[in-house]
């Protein structure tokens, strides 16, 4: 339908073009014959001076079969006829007396007509046509173009549909390979032979399967060591809530009741935490001008609380300025809560965790066992604790820390301290 237009657009656009041109030159044509027959005058080849009453006769060009339809007649000044061609008719081409274009209308036939006005010799040359025999030109210039044309289009149809047809096929057949595919199957389309253009469409839905596949095994995998985790500290909330129904001992409800709330702060901190990194890796936040030094002021106020539930004391370093950055707060923050909780737990009691900002860096250093050479591979593996995660310990924190600062562009570095602790250093791309 498309290709249709196109021709119908571009046959209109050539009969327009092709009539403008075809009257310019019969046009031209026009005021060449006036010309010629006011040669023949000024060179006494007419001699219209002689002629006195008599009509002379104007030969007109035999040299093509267009020339035949060219009417020509010779009027004086005075308004007499002096001579005409044997086609001209009687009755005068046009009454506009100027030099130039007109047109008129002779027995109710339109006419062009060009007037050629010799002030030397006292006449007017008109020569004109008819504009049924210029439109019936036009028409056989037009059939001479657009008919071949009309023969091709046809043929071109047929042969633009077998090849849509046959280019089209392997989309076809790989339209009805996904299609009987079980929602399941994330396997890699098979290899084989395949047009240029199906190969990287096929490459890029491999590409698409295997990172489809990954996401499905490490949130089948998240969901496992989840309810893995959780199940822990709820049977713990289970039997300690069973010791507490059966005993009458005071002491042993203490403990049952002390017992209860650990299980119940590590399963908030994980179920908080699980909550963060599913936001984190959600995160579509865009970049805008952020305060580092407030930041970190604001994030240390958060856990000063917790420092001080765990007896430890949590120091910062930073410009007294404001350092501005274009990055995304909220994961800047979820990065710089979960090390610095991390290094308070990790920290023993009476110990110091200190957070520094050095330009575009955030440095945490703690006082705790560190982590050990071994672990430092999948250390921000979800669900791996190190030695000093402590019994409320989900090993969440820096898998959700290495997915923040990926989104961040930014570059997170372990460093184990000479005289123990563990340092971290956060460092952003401005």
């Amino acid at each position: 339908m498309a290709t249709g237009a196109v021709w119908l657009s571009a046959a209109l656009w050539i009969q327009t073009s092709t009539r403008a041109e075809v009257e310019e030159v019969l046009d031209a044509r026009l005021a060449e014959a006036a010309n010629m027959v006011s040669s023949l005058i000024s060179d006494h080849r007419i001699a219209v001076a002689q002629a006195g009453d008599q009509m002379l006769p104007i030969p007109m060009s035999r040299e093509a079969s267009y020339s035949k339809q060219l009417s020509c007649q010779i009027w004086s000044l005075d308004g007499r006829m002096v001579g005409r061609s044997d086609s001209a008719p009687d009755v005068e081409l046009t009454h506009v007396a100027n030099e130039g274009y007109s047109r008129s209308v002779i027995d109710g036939e339109p006419w062009r007509v060009y007037t050629l006005v010799n002030k030397e010799l006292g006449v007017r040359v008109m020569v004109g046509d008819s504009l049924a025999v210029r439109d019936g030109l036009v028409r056989d210039v037009l059939a001479g173009l657009l008919f071949p044309a009309a023969l091709v289009l046809p043929v071109l149809a047929v042969i633009l549909w077998i090849s849509v047809a046959r280019g089209l096929a392997p989309l076809d057949q790989l339209a009805n390979t996904l299609r009987i595919r079980s929602s399941s199957d994330l396997s890699p389309l098979p290899d084989g032979p395949a047009p240029r253009e199906i190969k990287p469409v096929r490459r890029a839905l491999n590409t698409l399967f295997s990172r489809v596949a990954s996401a499905r095994d490490v949130e089948r995998n998240f969901t496992t060591y989840a309810a893995h985790e959780l199940k822990t500290p709820l049977s713990g909330l289970r039997t300690q809530a069973q010791v507490m129904r059966l005993s009458d001992d005071p002491e042993v409800r203490d403990r049952a009741l002390a017992a209860i709330e650990r299980s119940v702060d590590r399963t908030d901190r994980m179920v908080r935490q699980l909550l963060e990194l599913a936001a984190v890796e959600r995160s579509e936040e865009d970049s805008e001008q952020t305060d580092l030094t407030f930041l970190m002021h604001e994030t240390v106020a958060d856990l000063r609380v917790l420092a001080k539930e765990r007896e430890v004391t949590l120091e910062t370093a930073a410009p007294d300025k404001a350092v501005w950055m274009r990055t995304s707060p909220f994961l800047l923050q979820a990065a710089l809560r979960n090390v610095i909780e991390n290094a308070i737990h990790a920290s023993p009691r009476g110990a110091r965790v200190t957070v520094i900002l050095d330009g575009t860096t955030v440095v945490i250093r703690d006082e705790g066992e560190g982590i050990p050479p071994e672990l430092l591979d999948r250390v921000q593996t979800r669900f791996t604790r190190g030695p000093g995660s402590g019994a409320n310990g989900s090993g969440l924190g820096l898998s959700i820390l290495a997915s923040a600062m990926q989104r961040l562009n930014g570059e997170v570095k372990f460093v184990q301290g000479q005289d123990g602790g563990q340092t971290v250093e956060l460092k952003l791309t401005p």
